[in-house]
């Protein structure tokens, strides 16, 4: 399912229009990648957590050229769904 699929689902059954739907999707989405770019979670109560995970820094190797290299400590977004949301997938099937 694309964006694009889910803006059309929710016009369908709010009766409300795209272009308006269109535009809180995206303020939706701007919302969660500015809160958790400045270090806040995410919570949607049953839906999930939107998260930080601290990447410790790390030594890897580059096997082609045979050297080390250092990845520095960063920070990565994640996802958890909750319990409601899990359950539904696994009864999906």
């Amino acid at each position: 399912m694309t964006k694009a699929d889910i803006i059309d689902k929710i016009a369908k059954s709010t009766g409300v229009e795209k272009v308006q739907v269109s535009s809180i999707v995206e303020a939706f989405m701007e919302n969660v990648k500015g809160s958790m770019a400045s270090g806040e979670n995410v919570y949607l109560r049953g839906f999930g957590t939107f998260h930080i995970k601290h990447r410790a820094e790390k030594v890897a190797r580059n096997i082609s050229k045979n050297t080390t290299i250092v990845i520095p400590a960063h920070n990565v977004p994640a996802f958890k769904p909750a319990k409601e949301f899990v359950d539904k997938v696994k009864e999906s099937k």
